[in-house]
């Protein structure tokens, strides 16, 4: 049994919430940058530099990528041998958040209530999910999650008599009528399965996997390139304003679900689908 004190966990949160907001992955930037030279709209090819600029300017000088600093989720992957000591692991994550976003002076963007509509102050409460694994260490991962884009998401509840084109019509249909609220090059989690509360999660979880990882399933492998080549076709480009661009990756999970159902679930990320995680 190994034991890890919730200061340890207060002070990796706060860390991890700090860097996911002024860092981008390594991979989501690198495609961003890369997207400059593949896109043929003048436009679209100044956004993307515009975006690269954002980008290396919040890096250098330590600030948020972006004025919306989310709703501060966490994944948590807790070992079962550990044993959390000197208080409450909840608390210690909210204790990390708040530190983060009150010494960060990032946005604290959460009401007590969503229709009484009173700001807490300091973005708390996290919103955490835990899962229970083997071994004797904690996987954190922090992925703010900004309501420009979370608010373009949408679930339906197909049955198994849908096709492959019907579920791939869904998820392009989300993107166009989203248009350019997400602030595109969007990328996309689609969970597939479960029932309607997992599939929502499994699609949240699609947005924290690397953009350079494809589904290990080469089944799933293909459909997420041709989703996103459909997507492609859309021309709404980068911010809206048209090109060849408009969503930089989708990311497929895919669960195990009823004989009576077939979940689809889909998480629109805006260009910066912020996410770092930790292991201790």
């Amino acid at each position: 049994m190994r034991e890890i004190n919730v200061s340890v966990i207060e002070k990796t949160v706060e860390e991890i919430f700090l860097k996911a907001n002024s860092v981008l992955p390594e991979s989501l930037e690198e495609c961003i940058s890369k997207s400059n030279e593949k896109e043929s709209s003048p436009i679209a090819k100044n956004i993307f530099c515009d975006m690269c600029k954002n980008l290396s300017v919040a890096k250098e000088l330590n600030i948020p990528i972006c004025q919306d600093t989310g709703m501060a989720v966490l994944f948590c992957e807790l070992g079962q041998d550990v044993h959390i000591t000197g208080g409450d692991f909840n608390t210690a994550v909210n204790n990390g958040v708040r530190k983060a976003y009150l010494d960060g002076k990032m946005r604290c963007s959460i009401v007590s209530d969503p229709l009484k509509r009173v700001n807490t102050t300091d973005n708390t409460p996290a919103l955490i999910h835990l899962s229970l694994v083997e071994g004797d260490k904690i996987k954190l991962t922090a992925a703010p999650k900004g309501f420009g884009s979370e608010n373009m998401s949408r679930i339906k509840m197909f049955t198994p008599s849908a096709t492959i084109d019907d579920i791939i019509s869904f998820v392009v249909e989300t993107v166009k009528v989203a248009d350019a609220n997400p602030c595109p090059p969007v990328v996309l989690g689609v969970g597939i399965g479960s029932d309607f509360e997992g599939v929502a999660l499994l699609s949240k979880k699609a947005l924290c996997r690397d953009i350079s990882l494809r589904n290990t399933d080469e089944f799933y492998k293909t459909l997420e390139e041709r989703m996103l080549i459909e997507i492609n076709k859309l021309n709404i480009g980068a911010q809206g304003f048209g090109g060849d661009i408009t969503a930089l990756a989708v990311n497929i999970e895919a669960a195990p679900t009823h004989i009576a159902g077939l979940p689809v679930a889909v998480n629109v990320g805006c260009h910066v689908t912020r996410h770092c995680e930790v292991i201790i």
